[in-house]
């Protein structure tokens, strides 16, 4: 197991690969949903000077902490109100999340682990994708493996600088979204305590240490929950009054996602989770189910830690029996998994059969991949641009070169090209996938057509129609329409959903000079959409009109 499977300039090289398709998605325009929706409550507080006051749609927001929204804002101060700027901080905190997977890799196994499952959790598709459709995740993975490394480094070494990382870590994780983000470690390290027989370690006066500075440290998002609900009673959220903000963020939050109390997705599909593993951790997920198959049979032997494989299961076994699922739930659990992972590659170096199945496996997998780029990116969005073209060639010679060379073994290719597959799969997705399907979200595309065209500070919205991404690239907050507004001698615009102009122009109102755009939920794809014949017949349009009585 201690054996090099790459030099240190292969590592590189693979790194800056994937490096390269990072970079290039902190410029793919944000998605409505939770992306864009996300990066307006911090314009309110770029906007307003309001730090304190999670404000949604000019209403109070009562479900995240704040960490992310603080981080979102002060990039806006650096970089101004852009995609990168809202795009930045998790990327910084990716780096962060690799670089510990790393560490706690070397601490369990050895120095070749680390690297190999930094190198798989950075690879992995929902790791990717985290850094373009940007929400709490790479924030909350980094601070959950930040804080994993962190204790068990404590439970090597017993350094006072270590129960303060892990404070640290524990309370950037729970100031992102809340107690998972302490749960999830302390799954982990307890696994791991049981797993050496270090029972002194539970009396411990390091860990009431650790329990003052992480209250210390989480203080301020506490206060904040003070002021915005405990000071004002009168605050109604979801038909609610007299709202403890600091026991929501305290018990409530976590408990009324559990429960379902925030929505109801995939409430009653138990093995929700299980199939989302497949492609969320692609390309290593069969690899990585193998070797938690392989561990369990061996479990009470300990002849492997317990740590990865006892967060992989009470994770798992956890979210799936809450309320609300979502796919980006398991991204908690893939530095650990893909130390796992790494350690179980590693650890059949010298089984030739082994070798050679995982050779097959993952070869399987890239081809796969490969074809299913080819179908979106030929046939769904076809590729126009000569460089992107020019980019698609020389990964693909990449991907090629490792698996024809005969400089590398077999597990070796297995690995390189599982990688190389992913960046050319991101490269393509985030050059010429995403940005050809943010064109039919009408919100950013009218926001940037009207630039120049249209004061965006006269734009108002009719009744119930939203748009984050308009309001983020106009850098505006959502205004809703009345009559109120239209004074005599300023341009009055109006932003609406086509299928409501009837309804518009029957309460007596005019319409004049307008700018259009399709428009379509384009988180939510179907064949229909994705089929170029029957694309435009499946969208809306979305509309910023001159509007008069």
């Amino acid at each position: 197991m201690n054996a090099p499977l790459f030099s240190n300039s292969l590592y590189k090289f693979l790194f800056a690969l994937l490096g390269l398709v990072y970079i290039i998605g902190l410029f793919v325009p944000l998605m409505d949903n939770d992306s864009a929706h996300h990066a307006n409550i911090a314009l309110h507080m770029y906007l307003t000077g309001d730090y304190v006051n999670l404000i949604d749609y000019g209403k109070d927001y009562l479900d995240k902490p704040h960490l992310h929204f603080w981080l979102a804002a002060f990039s806006y101060k650096i970089f101004g109100v852009t995609t990168f700027a809202y795009k930045f901080p998790s990327f910084l905190f990716t780096i962060l999340g690799t670089y510990s997977t790393y560490r706690l890799g070397k601490a369990l196994y050895t120095n070749e682990v680390g690297k190999l499952a930094s190198l798989i959790v950075a690879s992995s598709f929902a790791c990717m994708l985290a850094n373009n459709d940007v929400r709490m995740d790479a924030i909350l993975t980094a601070s959950i493996v930040f804080a994993t490394w962190q204790l068990v480094a404590f439970v090597d070494h017993k350094e006072l600088l270590n129960v303060a990382g892990a404070a640290l870590g524990l309370a950037l994780g729970f100031c992102t979204k809340g107690h998972i983000a302490v749960f999830t470690p302390a799954v982990a390290i307890l696994f791991y305590i049981l797993y050496k027989k270090e029972w002194r370690l539970f009396y411990n006066w390091k860990w009431l240490l650790l329990l003052l500075l992480f209250g210390l440290f989480i203080s301020p998002v506490m206060y904040c929950y003070y002021l915005q609900y405990n000071l004002h009673p009168e605050k109604i959220v979801r038909d609610k009054d007299h709202i403890n903000g600091v026991k929501f963020i305290l018990l409530n939050q976590s408990v009324e996602r559990f429960s379902g109390g925030m929505g109801s997705d995939a409430k009653n599909d138990r093995f929700f989770f299980l199939h989302s593993f497949l492609w969320a951790f692609a390309p290593w997920s069969i690899i990585a189910y193998i070797a938690l198959f392989t561990r369990l049979k061996t479990f009470l032997h300990r002849k492997e830690e317990w740590l990865t494989t006892g967060v992989f299961m009470v994770m798992l076994v956890t979210i799936s029996f809450s309320g609300f699922k979502l796919p980006h739930y398991l991204n908690i659990v893939f530095p650990t998994t893909a130390v796992m992972t790494a350690s179980f590659i590693l650890s059949k170096q010298v089984e030739v059969k082994w070798v050679k199945g995982l050779f097959t496996l993952q070869l399987s997998v890239a081809v796969l991949l490969l074809l299913l780029l080819g179908v979106i990116n030929v046939w769904a969005f076809h590729v126009k641009n000569i460089l992107i073209i020019s980019g698609v060639v020389i990964l693909l010679a990449v991907v090629f070169y490792f698996i024809k060379s005969g400089q590398y073994g077999r597990l070796q290719k297995s690995v390189a090209v599982s990688v190389a597959t992913m960046v050319f799969a991101f490269f393509l997705l985030n050059t010429n996938f995403y940005p050809q399907l943010l064109t039919y979200q009408g919100g950013n595309e009218l926001a940037f057509m009207t630039k120049g065209k249209v004061n965006a500070e006269n734009v108002y919205f009719w009744k119930e129609t939203y748009s984050s991404s308009f309001n983020f690239y106009s850098s505006t907050i959502r205004k809703t329409f009345d009559d109120s507004v239209m004074a005599a001698g300023k341009k009055t615009w109006l932003l609406y959903d086509i299928r409501n102009e009837e309804e518009i122009k029957q309460a007596g109102y005019q319409l004049g000079e307008r700018f259009s755009s399709l428009d379509y939920e384009i988180t939510k794809l179907d064949i229909k959409f994705v089929n170029p014949a029957k694309r435009e017949s499946q969208c809306t349009k979305m509309i910023i009109a001159e509007i008069s009585r």
